[in-house]
């Protein structure tokens, strides 16, 4: 009785997490969302609460759900709404979660031992080399609608295309959307290369401590800003007791020939207390015999 795309689930029918996760990432199973939702939740109102929950801590400001599907027939269903961004938003948030690949990279399967076959509704996962998914919709207002994912030499991007006229033309203006992403930006990354070199400390417990970077480790940069990379460390030969391991000891410098395009912290990898006055004295004395 949902509508819309759906695997006709029977009264007592049992089905696995995983089948009903595979049939609403392959063919938008709305009657396995639903029964997802009451599973999770207690029922489907108690989910969308959930859901409306999480979109206010991803800062979604113009998504509103009233239900767990999409589907906009009923009354209420004119208060369902989103924008692109907050669904591009959505879908990062998803891709952070590597299982959810393992549905929505299915071109073909089958729940109920077979009897069932799923043949995924988002045709670029079968022709768009990299794609990662990511959901396709449609209702008669929303029209024809995609949140389409690829990744290539470990940079994935989203195109989130909304209304637009038929399966085709969702699925061409979100491959060139993709293509421009591919053909126009570059995943650099924010280490030199080569070994930091360690920081002396001034009457620590420790003789120096070695830098570690801080952040990711790359930098998206447009192709033109990508050539011609060299990288400059900025540390201090030396640095008084006391240094707590996180403590910012300099930077590393990204620039191309206009200049820096990024700069990456370079954190203490372990702490060095200060010395005791005893402490200091035993390690004179050790200098003192070690120059003899």
């Amino acid at each position: 009785s949902m509508g819309g795309s759906q695997i006709w689930l029977k009264e007592s029918e049992q089905m696995t997490v995983s089948d009903m996760l595979k049939a609403v990432c392959v063919v938008s199973a709305n009657d396995c969302a639903v029964a997802l939702a009451e599973h999770v939740a207690g029922s489907e109102s108690a989910f969308v609460g959930m859901m409306n929950q999480r979109a206010q801590e991803l800062g979604l400001l113009d998504t509103n759900f009233v239900n767990c599907t999409g589907l906009d027939d009923a009354p209420e269903a004119a208060e369902h709404l989103t924008t692109a961004h907050d669904i591009a938003v959505i879908s990062r948030e998803l891709l952070k979660h590597d299982r959810i690949r393992d549905y929505t990279t299915i071109w073909m399967d089958s729940v109920r031992d077979g009897a069932s076959e799923l043949t995924n509704t988002n045709k670029l996962v079968r022709f768009y080399d990299g794609c990662t998914g990511l959901k396709t919709g449609y209702t008669s207002t929303a029209m024809y609608c995609l949140s389409a994912s690829a990744e290539r030499e470990g940079t994935e991007y989203i195109a989130v295309i909304m209304h637009a006229e038929s399966i085709d033309s969702r699925s061409a203006d979100a491959s060139a959307l993709l293509d421009y992403g591919f053909a126009n930006f570059r995943l650099c990354p924010l280490t030199s290369g080569e070994t930091l070199p360690e920081v002396a400390v001034e009457l620590g417990t420790l003789d120096s401590v070695t830098p570690v970077y801080d952040g990711g480790g790359a930098v998206l940069l447009r192709a033109k800003d990508a050539e011609g990379l060299s990288w400059s460390l900025d540390l201090p030969e030396s640095l008084p007791a006391p240094v707590r391991a996180g403590d910012v000891l300099g930077k590393l410098t990204l620039s191309n020939s206009a200049g820096p395009v990024a700069e990456v912290p370079l954190l203490a990898g372990a702490s060095s207390e200060r010395l005791s006055s005893p402490g200091i004295f035993i390690k004179l004395l050790s200098q003192l015999f070690c120059a003899e």
